[in-house]
């Protein structure tokens, strides 16, 4: 499968096989990792680390993200960690965005960001679209359309799907659109990591559909924050 295909099929994976992966798939790992492009004028850096580092035993393996504690580099980080999730579970492996979870160590925690619990599992990956359980299209978008449908089905926080998309001519607005009781705790942090990963499903959405991507914003307004996504085609 590629990433588009692996959207519709991904699960997030809470039992992992006690077995943990080779040092040449680790190195595979981190180079993809690494290596994903990341948004314009950000930066996260990753760390791939074991359970004994991290006070959470869901898995064998884990990739913590560091940046500095700003909305446009959480944003950023939702974004890049989000196609290494669906890179993750298009070669067969489980993976699961943990926010609650963190470094052991103390001096570690200054920039820590957010991590990703991955490894082997025997748990199956989602039949298709139907099995998704979400708010429905013209809940989170002003349009109903293949790209917003992909979209629909991004993961977030206790699937709270905290944003908005509006429609214009070669442009995707992605906005902070708070749902339930815990948006405004949400808000703080992890909605900003949603916005990331709702902006990636739409990017891989738009790709699929032949447009070609011009530039993807992450944009702070201080009260509310969002992505813009302009192509062409």
């Amino acid at each position: 499968m590629n990433l588009y295909e692996t959207m519709f099929k991904r699960r997030s994976v809470r039992k992992f096989l006690n077995e943990k992966l080779s040092e040449l798939e680790l190195n595979e790992i981190k180079d993809y990792l690494n290596g994903i492009k990341q948004l314009s004028g950000c930066t996260v850096r990753f760390e791939l680390s074991t359970g004994e580092a991290v006070n959470d035993n869901h898995a064998p393996h884990y990739a913590l993200a560091y940046c500095e504690p700003l909305t446009l580099e959480y944003i950023n980080a939702g974004f890049v960690i989000q196609e290494f999730d669906l890179w993750l579970q298009a070669k067969g492996l489980g993976s699961l965005w943990l926010g609650l979870a963190r470094p052991k160590s103390k001096t570690e925690r200054q920039e820590y960001a957010i991590m990703i619990a991955f490894g082997k599992t025997e748990v199956p990956l989602r039949k298709g679209e139907q099995d998704f359980k979400r708010v429905s299209v013209l809940e989170m978008s002003n349009e109903d359309n293949k790209i917003a449908r992909t979209a629909r089905i991004a993961p977030s926080a206790v699937n709270d799907q905290p944003w908005k998309l509006t429609f214009s001519e070669n442009k995707v607005n992605i906005d902070y659109f708070g749902r339930g009781p815990l948006k405004f705790i949400l808000k703080k942090k992890m909605s900003k990591f949603d916005i990331g990963i709702v902006t990636r499903f739409t990017e891989l959405a738009l790709l699929n559909e032949g447009k070609q991507i011009v530039s993807i914003t992450p944009i702070d307004k201080g009260n509310t924050f969002g992505t813009e996504i302009v192509f062409e085609g």
